[in-house]
């Protein structure tokens, strides 16, 4: 019977995700003590400031010659100590005061941002953030798995919707591309010329605004996230251009009816651990698809055109060796 639940306990262990925690340094050095840094510190703690994910261990060791606490809440700043600000500890962590050449750790259970200080030399702050492991798939705001590319209707049921993205991952400071598609569900075929808005909402936020007109069907928006937290991304509005105003009135209802499609698809921003900063990037399509048909149509349509032409005339050009006098035609 052990033999069988061993067996089976090994059966279940091989196929739970393993996830691995990571031990993280910070050292406090030489100096810290001096708040005005008039020693070889450059900062108080080293790194100051420190990304982790949940789960991961913080280890911090004690370089300088005098003792210090590593305890969460806000310091004082350099020169609040001056005027009898003590810092205000918030009571999550607290290493209690540890020596020259001894350390403290510390492990992450939960997701945020934690500011700390020395209790002893209240200018000494460091912050620490805490993230939630990134996946490797992409994911509504509820944590659902989604499946590129992604589909929905309006809710007139009369256009179908997809929007996928690249990466599938979103994180801050990274180029994201949102590719999205108009059809028709009835015949499963593009929809051209299509008028929308397509906006972005971020923690509550409206963050971007474009107003759209696709070509062949579909368009793209490039898009760069400096914060991190759940979105919306909003295709708004949509309904067909006045060229085919007519058409909209037939196949897709009233116009009114634009008003009502609108289609919303959720996922998360996560902090990138390895960017703070990012380059601008060409939001939307420099030139439209449209543009480069119509320049086809001009260089294929012209010479033909011309060809024509000068097959009629030569066609309609008098013989000039049968018109010379003399001639004799066989």
């Amino acid at each position: 019977m052990n033999y069988l639940l061993v067996l089976f306990l090994f059966g279940l262990f091989a196929y739970l995700p393993i996830t691995y925690a990571e031990d993280y340094v910070v050292d406090i050095p030489f100096g810290a003590y001096n708040p005005e840094l008039n020693t070889p510190a450059k900062v108080w703690f080293d790194p100051p400031r420190i990304f982790i994910t949940v789960g991961d261990s913080i280890t911090w060791y004690n370089d300088d010659k005098e003792g210090h606490t590593v305890t969460s809440g806000e310091g004082s700043g350099r020169f609040g100590w001056m005027s009898d600000n003590f810092g205000t500890p918030d009571g999550y962590f607290d290493s209690e005061r540890f020596m020259p050449g001894e350390s403290w750790s510390f492990k992450f259970e939960e997701s945020g941002t934690f500011p700390y200080f020395c209790i002893i030399h209240p200018w000494m702050e460091g912050i620490v953030i805490v993230e939630k492991e990134i996946p490797d798939f992409p994911h509504d705001a509820t944590g659902k798995k989604l499946q590129f590319p992604l589909l929905m209707y309006t809710p007139d049921r009369n256009i179908e919707v997809n929007l996928s993205w690249d990466p599938p991952v979103i994180k801050t400071h990274e180029k994201i591309q949102f590719v999205y598609q108009f059809y028709d569900p009835l015949t499963n075929s593009n929809l051209a010329k299509m008028k929308y808005n397509f906006i972005i909402f971020q923690n509550g936020q409206e963050i971007f605004r474009d107003e759209g007109l696709n070509q062949i069907g579909g368009d793209y928006r490039n898009f760069v996230f400096n914060d991190y937290g759940s979105i919306i991304i909003r295709i708004e509005g949509i309904e067909a251009s006045s060229i085919l105003a007519e058409e909209s009135v037939t196949v897709y209802g009233t116009v009114e009816n634009k008003s009502i499609r609108t289609v919303d698809f959720t996922t998360v921003v996560y902090e990138n651990p390895e960017k703070t900063t990012h380059e601008v990037y060409h939001v939307k399509p420099a030139q439209r698809l449209e543009l480069y048909y119509e320049l086809a149509i001009i260089f294929i349509l012209v010479p033909a055109v011309l060809f024509v032409y000068v097959i009629l005339w030569l066609k309609k050009k008098p013989n000039i060796e049968s018109t010379k006098p003399g001639a004799v035609k066989i």
